[in-house]
């Protein structure tokens, strides 16, 4: 009865790792799984992950596995038994931020033949690479608050990519204030760096927001060397679209 229990979930074997839960997107971390027996010997054939987020569709959400990667190395665990397992996590550059309402998970599970996979999760957060948080900067420089961010779909624009994270800024002060109503920019993952896709929302009447001719749109490459000039780039393509 034990054996039927535990495969089944009830009284199996546990999961759990112990990571940062802040992390940087492109770094490497140390982190530990912690492995606790239940009430029957148990064969585990590899440990698993995925590091994950949610993104918006046009009337629901769907979740994306951002990277996935596994302990292959099979064990069996005994009743009540402890094992630690120390693995290095990469978090990929192009990680979505959480800022706003988006959200990223790492869920850890046990391969265990003919049971139902016990599972952990842990939220994170996700603080921006160096070539974000430039873009980051240099909008903040030029008066820029950010309003907004969230993932959304992108299966009929991009695809290679399921989704994009959209970033929505408002002119708080600096050139732009009074100008413009938004500015969503965004961050598409390209070779090793990223694709600016920005979205200038000009001020107008509201004939003009009927026909979208308040919308403009353009595009920037920010790549690794392009930090010290990104202000001036993105005021010259804010301007062009103004």
């Amino acid at each position: 009865m034990k054996r039927v229990l535990t495969s089944l979930g009830i009284g199996a074997a546990t999961v759990d790792t112990v990571l940062p839960t802040t992390l940087t997107a492109g770094e490497t971390v140390d982190a530990r799984v912690d492995v606790i027996g239940g009430n029957d010997t148990q064969d585990v054939d590899a440990i698993y992950f995925a590091l994950a987020t949610r993104y918006e569709t046009d009337d629901s959400h769907g979740t994306a596995k951002i990277d996935t990667f596994r302990i292959a190395d099979s064990f069996t665990i005994e009743p009540d038994e402890e094992r630690s397992f120390s693995v290095e996590i990469d978090v990929p550059y192009h990680t979505p931020v959480t800022m706003g309402t988006t959200s990223v998970w790492l869920d850890t599970g046990l391969d265990i033949d003919w049971a139902v996979d016990p599972d952990d999760r842990d939220d994170l957060e996700i603080e921006p690479d160096p070539l974000r948080q430039s873009l980051l900067d240099a909008l903040e420089s030029l008066g820029f608050r950010l309003h907004s961010a969230k993932c959304e779909a992108t299966e009929s624009l991009f695809a290679d990519h399921r989704f994009v994270q959209e970033l929505e800024f408002v002119p708080r002060s600096g050139p732009f204030a009074g100008e413009l109503d938004e500015l969503e920019v965004v961050t598409l993952p390209e070779g090793n760096g990223f694709d600016l896709l920005l979205e200038v929302d000009r001020r107008g009447g509201l004939l003009a927001e009927h026909f979208d001719v308040d919308e403009r749109n353009d595009r920037l490459s920010l790549r690794p060397g392009d930090e010290g000039d990104l202000e001036r780039r993105l005021q010259t393509v804010i301007e062009r679209n103004c």
